[in-house]
């Protein structure tokens, strides 16, 4: 059994006073698939290395990863022909202001920025859903001041 490991991170923006969620669509394999900036860890890097570095290199933004926001899921490859093996993604949570996309042609099809039910709603995983609930329930307390 193997397992690999991805970092990635839930970006927003503030758009019109409306929360907007950053949402790639993959090409070859994942072409269509929605989700957000991701990667695999490269030796030497932390996971929040990782996720800074696939964002730049995904979507072209800089961002600052809040620091009190970790979500991870763990599947198992099947969906890729690989039954014996497990995946672990790792999502950090992000803000981005002014700044505009620029594209990794080679890995992203199309960036897009939708609200939470839009972004939910085109989500094919029930792991993106959730990761999605979880930034926006976060982000949802902070707006109110309770985030512990």
């Amino acid at each position: 059994m193997a397992d690999e490991k991805a970092c990635g991170v839930i970006i927003f923006t503030n758009e019109n006073n409306t929360r907007k969620y950053v949402i790639i669509r993959g090409v070859g394999n994942y072409q269509g698939c929605c989700g957000f900036p991701k990667g695999h860890m490269e030796a030497g890097e932390t996971e929040q290395e990782t996720a800074v570095r696939e964002v730049k290199e995904e979507t072209g933004l800089d961002v600052i990863l809040f620091d009190d926001f970790r979500t991870v899921d763990e599947h198992p490859l099947a969906r890729e022909g690989r039954p014996n093996d497990r995946k672990t993604n790792v999502y950090f949570l992000a803000e981005y202001h002014d700044q505009e996309f620029v594209m990794q042609k080679s890995e992203v099809s199309e960036i897009v920025l939708l609200d939470y039910d839009e972004a939910m709603n085109c989500m094919q995983y029930e792991e993106s859903r959730r990761e999605l609930t979880e930034a926006e329930e976060y982000l949802r307390k902070r707006d109110c001041g309770t985030v512990e």
